[in-house]
């Protein structure tokens, strides 16, 4: 049975509400709406409530699970002084970059701006599309439609700067999920912040993205709990705090992440190259090790769930994609992004890993650190923030 408590929120209390926050906080309208903060049956706000503050820096750090760096808090002394106060969000489903970065851009569930996967299919083309690096894939303004948060406070008048490497100005991955507004290249994270320095300090209504990613490079190469991460978390701790040192007092700064991280042991992990029976009737191995989409053989679905099921269904939630959907596990889903959602989804439990080495390259096959599923430690990020001290 499917427990409850581990789905994904699509609300105030996860990744999708944050950057409309932010926004809000700026003076730019809802989407939809532009009303009162209501609270559900739990006294909980349905929106993250932020303090008005003229300028906002956003930095997103990947990998930093809240459940990580509370775990590993003495790297981060001056993080570790925002958590009393911070926000413990959820991911969203699955808890893997591309999906994130479409739900933390559009301020939607992934089931509406259908980036549902580091590997999908392409409905109608027979083949998977990798999310993240977006070889050969689709038009990025048609796979994801949908105005982007930045693209709603730059058309209000907020001068909107997004940070990071110089790949990712044009990437198929930025131009669907964070769009909108002027891409800035820095390469060293230090580099990244007097970027971003400079960017708020140059205009009175602003609203500046940063984004690093070297914390989820060590986690897969090292482990999230290898010294190497340690020390990555050491040098992010160090220049947070220079860039709030730096900021004019009408800016508010915030620190998020996409997603949490797993170590999975090599020897716990189950390859489909050598399990014929896993691998029968299996067209397509979408997902990625953590959290597969299958896609089945005409006629196979069936077939394929109760093979999983009996096979792995203690070390994993195998669900058909109408169960994943009903669940709530991707929030409400498109009509149109339905058919990008795997036939059977099988998210791990603990630690555990299912591998393909058929498709896989070598670098992807020796990754320690894992993530994607639902466990807490994946998908639970903080919100830290630090408010503006005068507005």
């Amino acid at each position: 049975m499917f427990d409850q408590s581990l789905l994904p929120t699509y609300d105030a209390s996860g990744l999708v509400g944050v950057l409309p926050a932010v926004a809000r906080s700026l003076g730019v309208a809802e989407r939809d709406r532009d009303q009162p903060c209501q609270l559900d049956e739990s006294g909980r706000p349905d929106l993250i409530e932020l303090l008005p503050s003229r300028r906002a820096v956003v930095v997103l750090v990947d990998g930093l699970g809240y459940d990580l760096l509370r775990q590993r808090s003495g790297h981060a002394p001056f993080l570790r002084g925002l958590l009393p106060a911070a926000y413990r969000l959820s991911s969203g489903f699955p808890s893997t970059t591309a999906t994130s970065m479409g739900t933390f851009g559009t301020g939607l569930p992934p089931g509406a701006h259908g980036l549902v996967g580091y590997e999908v299919l392409v409905p109608d083309e027979d083949r998977l599309l990798n999310e993240l690096s977006w070889d050969g894939g689709p038009d990025p303004r048609l796979w994801q439609p949908n105005q982007t948060v930045f693209e709603r406070a730059a058309a209000d008048g907020v001068e909107v700067t997004r940070i990071g490497p110089g790949f990712f100005d044009g990437s198929g991955l930025t131009n669907a999920a964070l769009r909108g507004g002027v891409f800035t290249a820095a390469r060293s994270l230090e580099a990244r912040v007097e970027t971003a320095l400079a960017a708020v300090r140059a205009s009175r209504r602003a609203l500046v993205y940063l984004y690093w990613g070297e914390l989820d490079k060590v986690g897969h190469v090292h482990g999230c709990q290898s010294w190497e991460w340690g020390d990555e978390l050491e040098l992010i701790d160090r220049s947070l705090a220079h860039l709030v040192s730096g900021v004019p007092s009408d800016t508010s700064v915030y620190v998020t992440a996409d997603h949490g991280m797993v170590d999975s042991p090599h020897a716990l992990r189950i390859d489909l190259a050598h399990d014929p029976e896993l691998a029968a009737d299996i067209r397509h191995v979408g997902g990625e090790p953590r959290s597969l989409q299958l896609y089945c053989e005409p006629g196979a679905r069936e077939d394929v769930l109760a093979t999983w099921r009996g096979r792995v269904g203690a070390r994993a939630w195998v669900l058909s994609r109408d169960e994943a959907v009903e669940q709530g596990l991707f929030g409400a889903v498109s009509e149109h992004v339905l058919p990008r959602i795997g036939d059977v989804i099988v998210a791990m439990r603990d630690n555990f890993a299912i591998v393909d080495s058929r498709t896989a390259r070598p670098a992807l096959l020796a990754l320690v650190g894992l993530h994607g599923s639902l466990t807490p430690v994946e998908m639970a990020i903080p919100l830290l923030q630090v408010a503006a001290r005068d507005t």
